[in-house]
């Protein structure tokens, strides 16, 4: 069901690491309170990720209450970005790329040289 979902306005994803063991209303509140999004939107939904990476939960409104939705791999890992803590909007292409199983940002390697010597 996630992995085909489509249609979505807004994507979001909550980077870095969620406790997992929380609920709606746990989630509601990083939306709010950490992040300072309107979880209330119809057409948006909100995805976060535990440690171990195989284990998401996505919350999504629909205008008479709150979906809750929680997809476990059985093999693999989600690619999910971990350098910061903060919610990132995604496009609808990236959030099938993550479902798919392949990341959806790419560091560069290469390092910005200020000063160059000969």
């Amino acid at each position: 069901m996630l992995r085909d979902a489509n249609g979505f306005s807004h994507v979001y994803l909550a980077a870095g690491k969620t406790d997992l063991r929380k609920g709606q209303d746990g989630l509601l509140m990083i939306i709010k309170n950490e992040f300072e999004l309107n979880p209330f939107e119809p057409g948006n939904i909100f995805l976060f990720c535990g440690t171990r990476n195989h284990i998401i939960k996505a919350l999504v409104f629909e205008e008479d209450g709150f979906v809750l939705l929680t997809k476990r791999l059985i093999h693999g890992r989600f690619q999910w970005p971990r350098h910061r803590q903060d919610a990132i909007e995604i496009s609808e292409k990236q959030y099938h790329q993550l479902m798919d199983g392949f990341a959806i940002e790419y560091r560069s390697t290469i390092e910005k040289i200020d000063k160059f010597y000969l």
